[in-house]
């Protein structure tokens, strides 16, 4: 059945039950799908597990961990789970204030402030952390764990907890008063 719109590659109307496409807040990054098996009595049950990184490249960043019966429904519940949990990165001259070494169970990461032009040196989950955080100029090295969960973790919980200079002035001036 054609239609009479003068173009022929315009539709009219559209897929029912599709809203119109918004746009993203946040740039989202797949670090790692799993395939995991639980057994049942009546064998084994199959089901994925995502882990996603999300930011929005201007200083907030996130991870979420979803399983679920297939990958689109892992992923979907792994994006819920990060947006809850953002936490905001503070910059200067668009590298992290200082150097610092990110810890979670096994994994350890060395993360260094590095000079306009260095660009992002790390390596896997680390590098997606970091791009979707917006740093540009940075210098990291995975030193215990190889485990892509436990490296996100460690890097996302450090970038949450750096201070700027001004904000550990401001602490100190606060501590000086109340004494």
């Amino acid at each position: 059945m054609m239609h009479s719109s003068k173009n022929p590659k315009q539709r009219r109307g559209g897929r029912r039950g599709q809203r119109p496409q918004e746009p993203q807040e946040f740039d989202q990054k797949l670090v790692e799908i799993r395939r995991v098996t639980r057994v049942m009595a009546g064998g084994k049950r199959m089901r994925f597990r995502a882990l996603i990184v999300l930011g929005d490249r201007k200083g907030r960043v996130a991870y979420g961990i979803g399983k679920g019966p297939d990958v689109t429904l892992a992923v979907q519940k792994a994006v819920t789970k990060a947006k809850a949990r953002m936490v905001h990165v503070p910059m200067v001259n668009d590298t992290i204030p200082h150097d610092t070494i990110a810890e979670f169970g096994g994994a350890r990461v060395l993360l260094k402030p590095a000079p306009r032009g260095t660009g992002v040196k790390a390596g896997g989950p680390v590098r997606s952390v970091l791009d979707l955080a917006g740093v540009q100029n940075v210098v990291a090295k995975m030193l215990g764990s190889k485990s892509k969960m436990n490296n996100v973790k460690a890097v996302i919980d450090e970038l949450g907890a750096l201070k700027t200079a001004s904000a550990v002035g401001k602490s100190d001036t606060s501590k000086k008063k109340k004494k």
